[in-house]
Parts: structure tokens; sequence; C-alpha cells
């Protein structure tokens, strides 16, 4: 190869070095725990609450079903069926862009007839990257002015937490001194999917199915 056209190679193939870093797209963990939800998409497993503890006497040994009934680019949608109680959805939403980057979760409770419960909307913001496999919310100033005008202070203190362990189980707990409280799904074998949760339409958008 003449002289020149080797320098103008090796030239190039240096410049593709110095600017990969720079150029290179990376998934933070963010995205990575939303894409591992992202994938059970259209899917629904069986669960139930694993903790013990007086103030959720009325969910104990009760039959649970999560939907992961809705997803979009940035939004996963997962109604909560605890037996025949389709008042629960959780909402994940991925937020971008510099100090917002992040994962939303809020939670959506509505009346069998559709309209909104007044304990609804509550929830928190990521606030440490976490893990590709768990994430962590603590309560949102929304969620904090929410429980303080219904008599629940107590409820400010929680981080809602998810985790997920791919063909094995997901988790939903909520923590704060001196409560915990714990729900493990079987993710190793699918379910026939529920009803909609309340206030859905019955024929409405189908969730995409995971890409295989």
């Amino acid at each position: 190869m003449p002289r020149f056209l080797l320098l103008l190679s090796m030239t190039g193939f240096l410049a593709a070095c110095a600017l990969s870093p720079q150029t290179r797209v990376t998934k933070s963990d963010h995205d990575r725990f939303f894409d591992t939800v992202s994938k059970l998409c259209g899917q629904a497993f069986a669960g139930k609450m694993v903790t013990d503890h007086p103030m959720d006497a009325d969910l104990k040994g009760k039959a649970m079903v999560m939907h992961v009934r809705s997803c979009t680019a940035d939004t996963i949608k997962i109604p909560l069926h605890v037996e025949d109680d389709r008042s629960r959805t959780w909402v994940l939403t991925r937020k971008a862009g510099g100090a917002e980057a992040g994962i939303e979760l809020k939670h959506d409770h509505r009346h069998a007839d559709g309209t909104e419960d007044e304990v609804t909307q509550y929830g928190g913001r990521t606030l440490t990257p976490g893990t590709a496999n768990r994430q962590e919310f603590p309560a949102d100033a929304f969620s904090k002015a929410l429980f303080e005008r219904i008599g629940r202070p107590n409820s400010s203190l929680n981080t809602w937490g998810m985790e997920v362990e791919p063909g094995k189980r997901f988790i939903y707990e909520v923590t704060r001194p001196n409560r915990h409280v714990r729900f493990e799904f079987d993710l190793s074998q699918k379910i026939s999917a529920p009803p909609p949760p309340w206030g859905t339409p019955s024929v409405d958008q189908k969730a995409p199915q995971p890409s295989r």
C-alpha cells in the first residue's frame, strides 16, 4: 500500500477511536430496568403478599394478579388485581433529560364506575441510578401533601420499590420506618389475562407482545 494511503487509513482509524467514547450510546440502569419490565408486556402473573403486618390484614391470603397490560416507548401500565378488586394500576413513566431523567411511579386508584378514588396518583420518582433489576421511588411532594391532607402523615415517608428477576419473580414493596409490605409474583408461569381495570374500556388497544 502506498505510504500516503497507509497514513490516511491510520489517521481515520485513530480518529474513529478518539470519537467512539463520545458517540457511543449507552443505556442507563433506569433504561435497562424499564426495558426489562417492557419485555413482560401483554403478560399476566399470579402473586401474593409475602409480608405479615396487622395493618395489611385485609390483603392476607388474597390472590393477586399483575397484568403488564399497556406499553409505549415511555409508559407502562400494570393493573394489580386483588381477587375481584380491579381498582389499582401501577403506572411507570420514563423521564428523560438532565435532572428530570429517571422513572416515575404513580398509583392510579379508581372506583368500579371509573371515577378516581380520593387517594390516587401518589408515588414518586427515582433519585438514584438504581440497577437494571431494581428501582426505588421515594414519595414526591404531591404524595406528601396528599397524605398530610387525608390524615396519613406516616405515608409521607414511603419508598416504593420494584424488582425484576427475569423468568423468576417480580417484586413490589413499600417501606418506611417500622413498615414493610411486599408482594411477589411468579414470572416463571404466565396466566390468562384478567379483565380490564376499573375505568378502562372493555375493548381498547391491545398491549404489544414482546419480541422473540
